[in-house]
């Protein structure tokens, strides 16, 4: 499920946040139901062209459609942001931050970590 409005976005911002080379994220747990983990993406236009931007968020919703079912949290929200490095890395990179980044945050089954 994908998140589309602004307030979610906002909302994600103040939660967790994981850095890698292609990517950061940022998670929330939503307060008002368990459903399913809704993800967004930002791009912004500091990383490139619209044809690069619109490639690098392909390249991020497909990455999230192979990997998240086994381990984003229900009743999670997770906003994606691009890097410049996701143009050029390739796709199993991106796939590995996206899975690094989401059992950093307890993947599904696992027991989430105490941030410092």
């Amino acid at each position: 499920m994908r998140m589309k409005r602004r307030a979610d976005f906002l909302a994600a911002a103040k939660g967790r946040r994981c850095s890698r080379a292609t990517l950061t994220m940022q998670c929330r747990r939503r307060e008002t139901d368990g459903g399913a983990p809704r993800f967004g993406f930002t791009v912004t236009k500091k990383t490139g062209c619209s044809v690069e931007r619109n490639r690098m968020r392909r390249r991020f919703r497909e990455a999230v459609r192979k990997v998240a079912p086994g381990l984003a949290r229900d009743g999670h929200d997770y906003v994606l942001i691009a890097r410049r490095a996701a143009l050029e890395a390739p796709f199993s990179a991106i796939e590995a931050d996206i899975v690094a980044c989401l059992e950093r945050f307890g993947g599904a089954g696992m027991p989430a970590r105490a941030t410092t």
